[in-house]
């Protein structure tokens, strides 16, 4: 596609110089609707052409085509009602593939720029946490390595359960959730990363068990021992599946080790994710 474009490109400007046609004479409504079939990098590299592909790339119509379907339940939840109105849709995109907070700053949703679908980010302080407020067993501890600069931080405890809830629109298609935990606790020491794991027992007796329940019916339940001590891990919770737009969808999933004839400790929570099924791969790199 983007060599088709040069090519073509290059062959209207040619014709421009000899004086008989150029990109100036294209009805900047054929230019939109070209666009249309584009990804929103290539509309913003086109958009560089020339005056008519500026405009004509600022079309409402053009960036709609671009939004999700909820977008206005999206667009309203972080932008405000009270803003849409005086915002062109090209904004509103822009806007929303920013992360943008929520729900007092605890929550975090972005568009993905290239297939704009909905990307969701839960800390853990949104998360409830069995014995969260009882300075023995748990704290929050700062970190460079959160996007949201703090952790929950398990010292240990018998009884260990994190359920996560969420009622959201998103756009048709299939969404993974997925924890982000380590074992053992990260700091600095002259500039170099380490990792204190003394506190880290008990996940290699018995299995975490996953859960996930949605309001329409769907469920999954899978267990799994935690692993990687001083690593970032992402644990498969389930997948669930949007077939109706514009329609919200009750989450509920949890993660869970209540076997009480031993204990854990050692683990960080940073959070869970929320994301399109097809991204799970990216998250490998991260």
């Amino acid at each position: 596609m983007g060599a088709g474009i040069s090519s073509s490109t290059a062959a209207i400007a040619e014709k421009d110089h000899e004086g008989s046609i150029g990109l100036g004479d294209i009805p900047e409504s054929c230019i939109s609707s070209l666009l249309m079939n584009l990804d929103p990098p290539d509309i913003c590299k086109l958009a560089r052409v020339n005056r008519a592909f500026h405009r004509a790339s600022s079309a409402d119509f053009v960036w709609e085509s671009k939004l999700p379907p909820s977008y206005k339940f999206l667009a309203k939840k972080v932008l405000g009602e009270e803003n849409l109105g005086s915002m062109t849709k090209k904004e509103i995109y822009t806007k929303l593939c920013l992360p943008n907070r929520f729900d007092g700053g605890t929550k975090e949703v972005w568009l993905d720029k290239c297939s704009g679908q909905i990307c969701l980010f839960m800390s853990s302080k949104s998360l409830k946490i069995t014995g969260i407020d009882d300075r023995r067993y748990w704290n929050y501890i700062p970190t460079e390595e959160s996007r949201f600069k703090n952790v929950a931080y398990l010292q240990q405890m018998w009884w260990v359960e994190v359920v996560g809830e969420l009622e959201f629109e998103f756009p048709v298609g299939s969404y993974s959730i997925i924890f982000r935990l380590q074992l053992g606790k990260a700091c600095k020491r002259l500039g170099r990363r380490v990792c204190n794991v003394d506190q880290v027992h008990g996940w290699d007796i018995k299995p975490v068990r996953f859960r996930l329940s949605t309001s329409d019916g769907q469920r999954s339940v899978s267990e799994c021992y935690l692993s990687g001590p001083g690593e970032w891990v992402y644990y498969h919770v389930g997948d669930f599946v949007i077939e109706k737009p514009n329609e919200p969808i009750k989450l509920k999933f949890s993660l869970a080790q209540i076997d009480c004839t031993h204990t854990k400790g050692g683990l960080c929570i940073d959070g869970a994710i929320i994301c399109p099924t097809e991204f799970r791969e990216r998250l490998k790199q991260l």
